[in-house]
């Protein structure tokens, strides 16, 4: 059974770009357009990975972070954050929150697959 896997970002084309690079390597995808969107997703389903921008609309990938960590079903759901934020403050408050890995854009394909594949054990 393939691993599942949410994919958050406002902007469609990066949801697209990731979601095909994740499909490519065999994962299956939902997406949400915002923090938001993504909460009203985390419904009890069994997530293997969380995939989240910092920089969105409504709630931000940190916020949204901070939310689904409080969540029993989502508590230990790793994360990355797929992001143009580079900053050392940025990645320390992203950390805080649990976030377990740090993808600056413009990313590799092969190279998100690699961080996605550290993280989604059985």
């Amino acid at each position: 059974m393939a691993k599942t896997i949410l994919v958050v970002d406002d902007s469609s084309s990066m949801r697209q770009v990731v979601g095909m690079a994740l499909k490519g390597g065999g994962y299956d995808v939902i997406d949400a357009c915002d923090g938001k969107d993504a909460l009203a997703k985390l419904d009890g389903r069994k997530l293997h990975l969380i995939i989240s921008d910092v920089n969105m609309p409504n709630m931000d990938g940190i916020a949204f972070v901070k939310a689904a960590k409080l969540l029993p079903a989502y508590k230990f759901t790793p994360v990355i954050m797929l992001t143009t934020e580079a900053g050392e403050t940025k990645k320390k408050e992203g950390q805080d929150a649990g976030v377990r890995a740090w993808v600056v854009k413009p990313f590799q394909p092969a190279q998100l697959l690699l961080a996605v594949s550290k993280l989604v054990l059985a």
